[in-house]
């Protein structure tokens, strides 16, 4: 059974001299078939180092403005009509911003 390793540059002669290999293609350190694993403990992976990436958080819930806010560019119009802002209707059609 292979264990990947997590080993630090500065460490890597150490891991060596205790049997784990440098994988290239991965760029990790693992063992391969060793009984006992003890001297590479401190090296071993946390849970989630494996593979998967780890679950994504909730994202956060927006909070609703109480009051509305406009930006600095801002210019308000009087109502014409009272049709919906998105109809235009033949009163409010000298004023509609598009056609």
């Amino acid at each position: 059974m292979r264990l990947n390793l997590k080993v630090p540059f500065a460490e890597k002669d150490q891991a060596k001299q205790l049997g784990a290999r440098w994988d290239a293609a991965r760029k990790t350190w693992y063992i391969e078939g060793k009984d006992d694993i003890s001297p590479f403990a401190r090296w071993s992976p946390s849970p989630h180092d494996g593979a998967a990436p780890p679950p994504k958080a909730a994202p956060a819930r927006r909070q609703v403005a109480s009051r509305v806010q406009t930006g600095a560019n801002y210019v308000e119009h009087p109502r014409v009509c009272d049709c919906a802002p998105w109809d235009v209707c033949d009163a409010c059609r000298p004023f509609a911003l598009s056609g």
